[in-house]
């Protein structure tokens, strides 16, 4: 793989060939995960088109829904505003043999309800104080817990922003809270840091990922996921595929069924 040094270019093919090792071992953890019940939870925050969604497709692309699955929460209805404020992410926690990807978490309260005024400075400080404690009652039921913070320059975030305007199938991803984002920079700033200094430990650190470059950013922390959970390769009996037994089947006419068109029917010559 290509050094990760500032100012290397990471190339498309180093990328592709150590993403494509990468996603191998993610399928080892996988199965380890399920073979020993293992509980997983990793949390993605960061900043506005800073990454966090690339990392996920990437992680999850060529894993087993049922086993690694990724929560991604709307606003919180009226009855949910009225519970406990960890309540409705306690449902979305990990069974065993389970890896949960929380794209946004509970620090939603730290950052976004904080800056925007959804929640009470009551209710904010009541989080600070009682994230970290919440977080060990995790990691003692057994969850491994990490952490990852995705930083991106003001310059890159600007550019994805543009790109999401002016590019069709990325529209959907811009929304008035991004323009927020920028409006309130410094607020998000101030909200980052004390999230950091009240939740930031050795029990349960961030893990910043520097993300100006995405390929670099996906790569970096898919390593590190793997570095920081223990597994082993399971290995799997040998298989034989046995023939197939049509004795006794009478297909029915295919006349029968709809198809789909082919559009490239005409295109074989």
């Amino acid at each position: 793989m290509a050094s990760d040094k500032p100012g290397k270019k990471l190339k498309k093919k180093d990328y592709q060939k150590e993403l494509e090792r990468l996603q191998v071992e993610l399928v080892k953890l996988q199965e380890w995960i399920k073979h020993s019940g293992m509980k997983v939870v990793v949390i993605f925050e960061g900043r506005d088109a800073a990454g966090k969604g690339g990392v996920i497709k990437r992680i999850t692309e060529k894993l087993n829904p049922r086993v690694c699955r990724v929560v991604a929460l709307p606003a919180p209805t009226e009855k949910e505003k009225t519970q406990w404020y960890f309540q409705r992410y306690v449902a979305h926690l990990p069974a065993a043999g389970e890896m949960v990807l929380f794209d946004r978490s509970w620090y939603n309260r730290a950052g976004v309800e904080k800056v925007m005024g959804f929640c009470s400075n009551e209710e904010y400080e009541e989080f600070l104080r009682a994230c970290p404690e919440f977080e060990r009652m995790l990691q003692r039921s057994g969850i491994i817990l990490l952490k990852y913070w995705f930083s991106v320059s003001d310059e890159e975030q600007e550019a994805r922003f543009l790109e999401r305007i002016h590019t069709p199938v990325k529209r959907w991803k811009f929304s008035p809270m991004d323009l927020e984002s920028r409006a309130r920079w410094a607020a998000y700033s101030e909200a980052k840091d004390k999230m950091f200094a009240y939740t930031d430990s050795k029990q349960c650190p961030w893990w910043v990922v520097e993300a100006d470059n995405k390929k670099k950013a996906r790569i970096n922390c898919i390593s590190h996921l793997l570095s920081h959970i223990h597994y082993e390769e399971i290995h799997y009996p040998h298989i034989e595929l046995p023939p197939i037994d049509k004795e006794g089947y009478i297909r029915a006419p295919v006349d029968n069924q709809t198809f789909v068109p082919d559009r490239f029917e005409k295109d074989d010559d």
